[in-house]
């Protein structure tokens, strides 16, 4: 197999792993009775990436290969998300908070780190390859999103969306990954000088917010991921909402309201593949103001 399918194939399950829980878990917890906690659990995701790919990378660079960093933290994240799937399935409607909020931290809190590490992967195999990384990669991180998109389509008609079984799904998806990893190239540890731990943390990057576009950029950058945390939190128990209105019960939005919000990945998915014409003729300023 050569190293693109290889690549793909691992970006297509990355993402697929995420795309079971992060647009339908909000319906789930709102049908347990915590729709007020429903924040608390996107907002864990954010929190936990603001050190643990910083803690991760440091380990890939001195200790652990990142392809096998990559296979331990998929298995880790993905034990701790089929123990999340089975307290809810046992618990029933009286799902604790404390319990289920630990054991999604805890595998969100390995998950999170992978993507970055496998872009790493992704990048030392292309190299081993003799590929240019900046015109191979971009086609296979597509595969990502369409992996995000057939498992929440799978969630969706599989029935999931508003039960424990879509932490499962994260689960399983997880260990086959973490399985998989396993397989790809090596990535030799860096034998080059050892970076300070504030280049390892990467704190120095805050220096870069002295430049007015740059903390211009980082400020915008911020209110797009605040757009789209709520969007994947709310927007499908919203949209189920409606369920209780006679006149919407039946609609497809109501009943597939994981596959309505999906068009967005679709759309995603179609304009990365347009970027390209659209910042040549229009520059960054226009395209973003259009998006």
């Amino acid at each position: 197999m050569n190293a693109k399918v290889k690549l793909t194939i691992l970006n297509f399950l990355e993402f697929a792993v995420w795309g079971a829980y992060l647009t339908s878990m909000g319906n789930y917890l709102a049908s347990v009775g915590m729709a007020g906690q429903i924040g608390w659990f996107y907002s864990v995701q954010g929190f936990v990436s603001l050190f643990m790919p910083a803690l991760m990378g440091i380990v890939a660079d001195r200790w652990i290969e990142a392809q096998r960093l990559l296979s331990l933290s998929h298995l880790l994240a993905g034990v701790f998300m089929l123990a999340a799937c089975v307290y809810g399935t046992q618990a029933g409607g009286a799902v604790r908070f404390a319990p289920l909020f630990a054991l999604y931290t805890l595998s969100v809190a390995f998950y999170m780190p992978t993507i970055a590490l496998s872009n790493s992967v992704a990048y030392s195999a292309l190299d081993q390859a003799g590929l240019d990384t900046v015109k191979a990669f971009p086609p296979i991180r597509v595969f990502g999103t369409v992996g995000f998109i057939i498992s929440m389509w799978i969630v969706d008609l599989g029935g999931m969306q508003s039960t424990p079984m879509q932490f499962g799904w994260s689960g399983l998806l997880g260990i086959v990954l973490a399985a998989y990893a396993f397989t790809m190239p090596r990535c030799p540890i860096s034998k080059g000088a050892r970076k300070s731990l504030a280049d390892a943390l990467g704190l120095k990057a805050f220096s870069l917010f002295r430049n007015y576009r740059m903390a211009l950029f980082f400020i915008f950058s911020m209110f797009l991921g605040v757009c789209l945390q709520i969007t994947n939190g709310f927007a499908n128990p919203f949209i189920t909402s409606f369920g209780s209105i006679a006149e919407f019960q039946d609609t497809f939005g109501v009943r597939h309201a994981n596959i309505l919000i999906s068009l967005s990945q679709v759309s995603e998915t179609l304009c990365i593949l347009l970027i390209p014409f659209f910042l040549k003729r229009f520059g960054i300023k226009r395209v973003m103001l259009l998006a």
